[in-house]
């Protein structure tokens, strides 16, 4: 069975990825920030998942794990962990050092992960790269405020596009995706759909990912998203 290595796998989105794909037979190796939620460390029971601790702003952190895992075969790699930034994103109350924090983890980290693992992804026969990104980045959105996390968006989307460029030849499907506005910590109780129809489209993309879809942005539903 494949291996997928899922990021910020503690709560939300990450942490129901590490349980659907566990659950469809997956080897899943999920890492976290400081300590995981007893959430995560629970599902420990399946011996099928392997847990980290990984600072994905950290260089040394992402090296170290890649050094941990050397002799893994990865098949796909989820860039989930993300951060929305504080609740005041106006005009007015945006401070520079919140938006470089928001672009270092949305933006920045998503490239020195798949990075440090490239070679793990290229050990194998479908290799796939995905990072959750939203349509908050995407041009066409015409609301304003959300300065940090829209613009890491939009900028994680477009590292993304430029990766899948550098990487098609060997065969690696890279796709940013949007996945949905959900019912988690981040995404509010008022949200459209649950965490758990938003990982289930996700993983269903992720198992069927070809290398025509690489580079484009897709939906959870697995439709092409306007940039």
């Amino acid at each position: 069975m494949e291996t997928v290595l899922i990021t910020g796998a503690s709560r939300g989105i990450g942490l129901e990825l590490t349980r659907q794909f566990l659950a469809l037979g997956y080897k899943v190796i999920s890492t976290y920030r400081g300590e995981p939620s007893t959430q995560l460390k629970s599902l420990l029971v399946n011996r099928s998942l392997t847990l980290y601790e990984l600072e994905v702003t950290d260089e040394i952190s992402i090296l170290n794990l890649a050094s941990k895992l050397s002799n893994v075969q990865l098949d796909i790699l989820i860039n989930n962990a993300g951060v929305i930034g504080s609740d005041e994103q106006s005009m007015e109350a945006i401070n520079s050092k919140e938006w470089l924090n928001t672009f270092a983890v949305n933006s920045i980290a998503p490239l020195m992960v798949s990075r440090a693992l490239l070679g793990l992804l290229e050990t194998t026969a479908n290799p796939r790269i995905i990072t959750i990104s939203s349509q908050m980045g995407a041009l066409n959105r015409e609301s304003y405020g959300m300065y940090a996390y829209r613009s890491s968006k939009a900028a994680v989307n477009k590292v993304m596009q430029v990766l899948a460029l550098e990487l098609k030849p060997k065969g690696i499907v890279v796709c940013p995706i949007h996945p949905g506005w959900v019912k988690t910590d981040m995404g509010g109780k008022d949200a459209d759909i649950t965490v758990e129809e938003s990982a289930s489209g996700i993983v269903k993309l992720a198992r069927n990912l070809t290398l025509e879809q690489s580079g484009k942005f897709l939906t959870w539903q697995g439709m092409e998203h306007v940039w």
